[in-house]
């Protein structure tokens, strides 16, 4: 979350001819209404089973790049499936600088309290670094590790786009 998949992965896919798919957009278009309204409406074991479902899917698919939400890889059966049928690259960024990029948001369900309002700062950067910790072990495991810390979106598709090419 916050570590540029949705700005990277569209200018990646395109640098290198491959199609994107940033897997929340298309849990959105499928189930017809916003991620935070899956939570609030369904809960989210249904998120993460539709995710799951998802994932299944674009897995069948090749040269794609596909963006995954923080807690797709939290589940074993997903991070299988995708050692399985492609690789992992984590986009490491700092908790500071998903605070920065992620401050003013507010369509995404973790980042809001129990009653759907905005964390204080403190608040959300110790809910970031929360996540983060709890996260990192899963993130770790990744086949390739690319810094995105202050680097320039150009800067990191090149990074991303040597890697892929060279698999």
């Amino acid at each position: 979350m916050g570590a540029g998949k949705s700005t990277v992965g569209p200018i990646l896919a395109n640098t290198i001819g491959w199609d994107f798919y940033d897997l929340d957009k298309v849990i959105v278009k499928k189930e017809k209404r916003k991620i935070r309204e899956i939570f609030e409406q369904s809960g989210e074991l249904y998120f993460r089973d539709i995710e799951s479902k998802t994932l299944h899917e674009l897995s069948e698919c090749s040269k794609v790049i596909v963006a995954l939400g923080g807690g797709a890889i939290l589940s074993e059966d997903n991070f299988n499936l995708m050692k399985r049928t492609g690789k992992i690259i984590y986009l490491k960024v700092s908790p500071e600088q998903i605070f920065e990029r992620l401050k003013h948001k507010r369509d995404r369900p973790i980042l809001l309290n129990a009653n759907g309002e905005g964390y204080t700062k403190q608040e959300l950067l110790e809910k970031i670094i929360k996540l983060f910790d709890e996260r990192k072990s899963y993130y770790e495991k990744a086949d390739f590790t690319v810094e995105t810390d202050n680097i320039p979106v150009g800067k990191t598709v090149d990074v991303l786009a040597n890697i892929i090419l060279k698999l």
